[in-house]
């Protein structure tokens, strides 16, 4: 079994990644990741880093690089909802932790693209995982607005971030309203606050200017606002009580300009069809089924089937689970949502519905679904070889392509298990051995 094991990681693990080229992988078990079931004998061609066909009876193109899948499954690389990869090595050393700026004047104009470091240990892991994209989002600290995230492939080279300033993030609720002072009405105020503010900067930003320190936004955070009150930017807001959710419900029909997605949403259930009637997706924690916080007293496992059921756009993120590290979880959050169809009482989610809510709503809730999140023609060429149903825990990716570029299957873990895995003496000490 040792040798089987060597043997498949040494097969399977490149160097560095491959230049892109046109790849068509066949014989495959094709999940398109549009909600429905997989697809036997297909094929999936990707060209100059994009999907150009993918499904049944697509052939695959002169000269192309043939990759027979041998029967396996072949999907689009998982999107994760909610995360700060990249952006925080080890919570506790400052020196690590990018997720917020607890003394700085700016909030909203944050942008975490300077922070995000490529080489940070669990984007190699998480990509092991399947997860080719991810967004990233920043913490706030001293308001309620976080700053602006970004959304970034998991790629082994320095160039993570696809989509620099993507949306902004705030929160409401229990987090909102401690940095607003104490209070959801505080941060309530904070936030219409801002918004006027915002529409003054845009009437005459040179009068903002004379503000100052008397201003409850910089001239930066006003700017970085703008495009949200325009509406050219997606507002994130973390909350995952009812009553919150209904009032940022009721904001959105104030300000109906505000491109809203919520995150979070354990009690997003109880109000799904006040969600769906409003048009906002969701970016929901999956399997919460206990009260953490007072915010959170309704939850349940049935909460993002119940939401789909209601009509509801929802993906799954990890806001507050370990999201720095443990992206790659998604995979059986969605699993366990497939289960839950089962239980007498629950709503779970079909497959084809489960795989999406990692895929291509997560996607769609940001605006992205035409460029990622599924293998449909245009999208970004991130593809995922499994060894099997990727809902199942065992299963693990046997191959990675991201725009098109194939990845090496190894990170931390696999180099420590290879070194470890049959230990030799050496002429040097065994920390210098390589």
């Amino acid at each position: 079994m040792r040798k089987l094991l060597l043997c498949a990681s040494a097969t399977l693990a490149l160097a560095v990644p491959a230049a892109a080229q046109t790849v068509a992988i066949t014989n495959a078990k094709v999940v398109i990741g549009d909600g429905a079931g997989p697809i036997d004998g297909g094929t999936v061609v990707i060209r100059d880093g994009r999907v150009v066909a993918a499904g049944a009876g697509v052939a695959a193109p002169a000269g192309a690089r043939v990759v027979d899948a041998g029967g396996r499954w072949v999907t689009p690389g998982i999107f994760a909802g909610f995360t700060r990869l990249g952006i925080v090595e080890v919570d506790a050393v400052s020196g690590t932790n990018d997720t917020a700026a607890r003394t700085s004047p700016f909030n909203a104009a944050i942008d975490v693209t300077p922070a995000v470091n490529p080489k940070s240990t669990p984007i190699a892991i998480n990509r092991l995982e399947g997860v080719t994209r991810a967004v990233v989002a920043p913490d706030n600290s001293g308001s309620i607005f976080a700053g602006q995230g970004a959304v970034i492939d998991l790629g082994a080279d320095m160039n993570a971030v696809s989509k620099p300033r993507a949306f902004q993030f705030m929160e409401y609720g229990e987090a909102g309203a401690r940095a607003a002072g104490g209070s959801r009405t505080a941060a309530y105020a904070l936030l219409k606050n801002a918004l006027f503010e915002v529409r003054d900067y845009v009437r005459s930003p040179a009068s903002f200017a004379d503000r100052g320190k008397d201003a409850l936004l910089t001239r930066a955070d006003a700017e970085a606002l703008v495009p949200v009150v325009q509406g050219r930017m997606p507002l994130l807001v973390h909350a995952e009580r009812a009553s919150d959710i209904l009032a940022m419900l009721a904001l959105k029909k104030e300000v109906p300009t505000l491109r809203m997605v919520l995150v979070g949403a354990t009690e997003g259930w109880t109000v799904a069809r006040e969600i769906a009637a409003a048009g906002v997706p969701v970016l929901a924690s999956a399997l919460a089924d206990l009260p953490e916080s007072f915010e959170q007293l309704a939850a349940t496992q049935s909460n993002i089937g119940r939401m789909k059921a209601a009509g509801v756009l929802v993906g799954i993120g990890t806001i507050n689970q370990d999201e720095a590290r443990q992206a790659r979880w998604e995979k059986q959050f969605a699993g366990n949502l497939v289960a839950l169809g089962e239980v007498p009482g629950a709503t779970g989610l079909s497959w084809g519905e489960a795989f999406a809510a990692i895929t291509s709503r997560p996607a769609e809730a940001l605006g992205m679904g035409d460029e990622f999140g599924s293998l449909k023609p245009g999208r970004h060429g991130d593809v995922v070889i499994w060894d099997g149903d990727p809902l199942e825990i065992g299963t693990s990716a046997v191959g990675i392509y991201i725009d098109g570029v194939e990845q090496p299957l190894t990170s931390r873990q696999t180099r420590l298990r290879d070194r470890y895995w049959e230990p030799k003496e050496g002429p040097l000490p065994k920390a210098y051995q390589h």
